[in-house]
């Protein structure tokens, strides 16, 4: 958590740099499936970092955010942007998100989502968090170095759904997610977004 207590400052132009369209595609593929009141849906974004998933959902007609994250420098600067209604500081997987269940119309996780940062069964709450019939946004890499999560993780919304907790409703595999960091890897990597449809308790 230090390293994004450090990086805040910083966060939004190094990700520019990386050309990181996780947060622009996360926000159309909720776009393109929501039919309800946008200015009245009440949106979570966890691990809300500087607020770069709200800013997009807010140019496609959202206007009503929550955000919860693990870095207080972050959330200091996402409050500086007057984009949300009410931030909370939470380490994700310790426990239950500190929000009312079954109240948004949205919940969405950019960025998170991959080895050494967020365990899988943190999308349990996620779930918990969304109103039946809402929407949950997901997203993670499709690299080398994230594929024992990746499969982990897809074990865990398939299993899900066969619970019957949510249905989904799509997944996009997206080939230049951002540009690659790693040594051993060149270009860009892939990512993929998840979109699942929370179901009538």
């Amino acid at each position: 958590m230090d390293f994004y207590n450090s990086w805040a400052e910083n966060y939004d132009k190094d990700v520019a740099v990386l050309e990181y369209r996780a947060p622009s595609l996360a926000a159309n593929c909720v776009s393109s499936h929501f039919s309800g009141d946008r200015g009245a849906a009440v949106v979570l974004d966890v691990a809300c970092g500087t607020g770069l998933v709200a800013k997009q959902m807010k140019r496609l007609g959202f206007g009503h955010f929550v955000g919860i994250d693990g870095s207080e420098a972050m959330l200091e600067s996402t409050r500086e942007s007057g984009l949300y209604q009410d931030l909370k500081q939470c380490m994700l997987g310790e426990g239950p998100l500190p929000v009312q269940c079954g109240s948004f119309d949205v919940v969405v996780i950019v960025g998170a989502l991959s080895d050494g940062q967020v365990p899988v069964g943190v999308v349990r709450e996620l779930c918990k968090c969304t109103k039946p019939g809402g929407y949950v946004c997901m997203t993670t890499r499709r690299n080398q170095d994230n594929a024992e999560y990746k499969e982990a993780l897809e074990r865990e919304l398939k299993q899900m759904a066969a619970d019957g907790l949510w249905t989904c409703v799509e997944v996009s595999e997206v080939e230049d997610w951002e540009r690659a960091v790693s040594e051993h890897e060149d270009g860009y990597i892939p990512g993929v977004v998840y979109l699942y449809k929370r179901l009538q308790l």
